[in-house]
């Protein structure tokens, strides 16, 4: 599809009218699309002493640093973290994943891969290791519905990671998932893997495994999207091409759709939402009725305060974090009602981005980076706690 017909297409289906059981789209349905206000928290503070800006009643503190070793454990910190997510541990509290979008062939805590840290049920550090080296520029991923995390690599010849949180079993990779420029991966119910693509013209991806809990074999898809919003799957006739061979995203020309710039994914509540950097968009698959339409568009949401935007969240109840890379360094609520406000303001970061946000188990500690942060530009690991689970969350 070329670039003006998508322009086209996804105008249309910002405009749309459908309806199903998500509140977003309900708000879609009824023009909700809320003016800006000061959030469900309240308006930013002043920065604190982390120069983070943040509702009444919350707090930020520093968790690790890179390059240096985490306050406790003697293990430094990986460079760049990236995409990350939260899993309950044996014994009480929680393990944060943490990729490191950096060059393999480097020295110690510059090393492309995995990090983790280990937190007690106080949600104090214990613990700080690797999970995965020898790769390269792991940027996004997702958990697994049984407690592991694909690491994902972003470039040509990128692949997907799973890793055991705890570091006891190595890290296993699946070509079967494709060979392209992997950026986030999100399940839904089904057990299906859905893959985005950090090109200009990357395409969304499903994946179907043979078995469950085994993603060494299975169906590689990628989407075709239509003016009303349907979604048909077609699948990949050479998920890994050799170098040189017609990329993943080509092989099946005008067929399937282009999303501009594919960046975080997230299931809730039956629903696979994407963001595209390129166009600054926020996309919401059902995939049950298998239709999409865009939740966030800044060309015609009334407070267009989202920009580059990148990984993405949610908490049980519905609400989506977005991570800006770049713009005002802020992640960004978009409640039920698709109001959008910020939650969280990174100051004196100029170049770097947020990355990696990730709720604990309780849902009252939000985990994300800031990449290129610090002395060095190396990154920041923050922790930001607070009521984000009080009651009336999201609602007018």
């Amino acid at each position: 599809m070329h670039r003006r017909a998508f322009l086209r297409l996804a105008g249309a289906l910002a405009a749309s009218s459908l309806v199903s059981a998500s509140p977003f789209r309900r708000a879609l349905a009824g023009n909700g699309r809320g003016r800006g206000h000061d959030g469900p928290f309240g308006p930013l503070g002043p920065p604190d002493a982390n120069g983070i800006m943040l509702p009444p009643g919350f707090r930020s503190r520093v968790l690790a640093r890179s390059f240096e070793p985490v306050p406790g454990t003697g293990h430094p910190w990986h460079v760049f973290p990236d995409g990350g997510a939260t899993f309950s541990a044996r014994g009480g509290g929680w393990i944060y994943v943490s990729n490191a979008e950096s060059f393999g062939p480097l020295p110690g805590a510059f090393r492309a891969g995995v990090g983790a840290l280990r937190f007690d049920a106080r949600g104090e550090v214990i613990d700080a290791y690797r999970l995965l080296e020898g790769t390269l520029l792991n940027c996004a991923g997702g958990a697994t519905p049984w407690g592991t995390w694909l690491s994902c690599e972003e470039h040509i010849e990128g692949r997907v990671w799973e890793c055991d949180p705890t570091g006891e079993r190595p890290a296993v990779v699946h070509d079967a998932l494709g060979t392209f420029k992997h950026e986030a991966a999100a399940f839904d119910a089904r057990g299906r893997v859905y893959l985005s693509e950090d090109e200009r013209d990357g395409r969304f991806y499903r994946y179907t495994p043979h078995r469950r809990r085994d993603l060494s074999a299975g169906v590689l898809e990628m989407a075709e999207l239509d003016e009303q919003g349907n979604v048909t799957w077609h699948v990949v006739p050479d998920p890994n091409p050799a170098p040189g061979a017609t990329r993943t995203r080509r092989q099946l020309g005008d067929q399937t759709t282009p999303f501009d710039g594919g960046e975080g994914l997230v299931h809730n509540h039956g629903h696979v939402f994407l963001t595209t950097k390129g166009d600054d968009r926020v996309w919401d698959y059902d995939v049950s009725s298998q239709r999409m339409v865009v939740l966030y568009d800044p060309t015609t949401h009334p407070t267009p305060i989202l920009s580059g935007v990148d990984n993405i969240t949610a908490l049980p109840s519905g609400e989506l974090f977005v991570a800006e890379d770049g713009g005002n360094m802020e992640l960004v609520v978009l409640t039920r009602e698709l109001r959008a406000a910020a939650v969280v303001r990174v100051l004196g970061q100029p170049g770097s981005e947020i990355t990696g946000p990730a709720f604990d188990p309780s849902g009252r500690r939000l985990y994300f980076s800031s990449q290129r942060a610090g002395p060095m530009g190396l990154g920041i690991t923050y922790e930001v706690a607070g009521p984000f689970h009080r009651r009336g969350f999201g609602r007018a």
